[in-house]
């Protein structure tokens, strides 16, 4: 209760003696405690300066060069950019979305360890040694390629992103050139249609993410963390749950070091429940009943653990509720564009560009409907990304 007053106290202050006061660095996006981060004047840009490029505001020019190299991969050549010179101001901006277009069909971009695949890596996680399938590791217990090639599909030719929480099918992968198609089924995969949640119940995440473990407090982490955005080791997306944790496996989770994570990450995991990691005949799977058949002796209330939890302070039923309701949030809206404003802009959306970087998620909900292709077009076009 302190805090605010405690704030307001220290905003004249210039706690780093960089000459800047606390509350004019935090409105800027620089660090008060840091003497190296200063904000920067902006303005005083005149057209003409630099030969090459309009430094003041959206140059086309550069903005053709930046998407040739982050969607395909490679500079434009001299005679391409000849042949771009010449055309008219709205030709350009054609030419410009025609080579997005062509690009997000290349290898570069949708193939094996291409620009989506790395976009993919922090939220699967990957593991070689354990990996099975193609680029088998030592001890091959799940293959998750299938869940790179859901990731891809779910972010290419105005399919729905959220169908990376949602869907029930999985997706192949063929190569030369690679091509993503939905199938019911794949021999690789063993939870049954109606209990399938995209890449939360792939059998990568289950088998590495569960494992052995009771209450998945891990697979429900990881998730929040990887299509939410919101990782709470970081105290990020904190949703107390009145009367959590509950403590059901004695873990000790009710200490006062540890409660106030635990009242959103139990609830958050209790969706989980029912589904199994690694088990001799079973791993990977939805099993009713679970936790009475595999763990009832660990703790004297664990089998009391419920399917229903909370997600973003809102009760869900089970996991697919929990999917559905965390791929139409505000958060997954936010993490999906801040994944591509990072890799395409290079960093993470400053106070600067915040305005920019607000319209552009809240148009990939509305107007783009959850078409990353259609969202990419909006982003190239932004002054982030086309102001050299």
């Amino acid at each position: 209760m302190a805090l605010p007053a405690a704030l307001r106290a220290v905003e004249p202050e210039d706690a780093d003696g960089d000459g800047v006061t606390n509350v004019e660095e935090l409105s800027r996006g620089t660090l008060p405690g840091d003497p190296a981060s200063v904000p920067t004047e902006l303005g005083g840009c005149v057209a003409g300066q630099n030969p090459g490029y309009d430094i003041c505001r959206y140059d086309l020019r550069f903005a053709y060069r930046r998407v040739l190299l982050d969607f395909c991969g490679r500079s434009p050549t001299y005679a391409e950019l000849q042949a771009f010179a010449a055309r008219g101001d709205d030709s350009k901006r054609e030419f410009i979305d025609a080579e997005l277009e062509r690009c997000t069909g290349s290898e570069f971009w949708r193939g094996k360890d291409g620009q989506l695949w790395k976009l993919a890596h922090p939220k699967i996680r990957p593991v070689g040694s354990i990996k099975s399938g193609e680029d088998a590791g030592p001890i091959p217990l799940a293959d998750y390629y299938d869940d790179y090639a859901l990731y891809a599909y779910a972010q290419l030719d105005h399919h729905d992103a959220r169908e990376v929480m949602t869907a029930t099918y999985y997706v192949s992968r063929q190569t030369e050139p690679t091509r993503y198609t939905a199938t019911p089924s794949l021999p690789s995969q063993f939870v049954e249609e109606s209990r399938r949640a995209g890449n939360l119940t792939s059998a990568w995440s289950l088998t590495s993410f569960v494992m052995f473990t009771a209450l998945p407090r891990n697979a429900a982490s990881q998730s929040y963390r990887a299509y939410l955005g919101l990782d709470i080791a970081l105290q990020e997306g904190l949703y107390s749950i009145p009367g959590e944790p509950r403590d059901y496996d004695a873990k000790g989770v009710q200490a006062s070091a540890c409660a106030a994570c635990h009242a959103t990450l139990d609830p958050l995991s209790y969706p989980f429940r029912n589904y199994n990691g690694i088990a001799a005949g079973a791993s990977a799977r939805y099993v009713p009943g679970r936790i009475e058949r595999y763990f009832s002796t660990e703790a004297p209330n664990i089998t009391q653990i419920p399917e229903s939890g909370f997600l973003l302070g809102q009760p869900v039923r089970d996991l697919l509720e929990w999917a559905h309701v965390g791929a139409n949030s505000d958060a997954f809206a936010i993490s999906a564009v801040t994944d591509y404003w990072k890799l395409l802009v290079g960093h993470p959306p400053t106070a600067e560009e915040q305005a920019e970087f607000v319209t552009l998620w809240q148009r990939f909900k509305g107007t783009h409907q959850y078409s990353v292709q259609r969202m990419l077009h909006d982003l190239i076009r932004t002054e982030a990304y086309g102001a050299p």
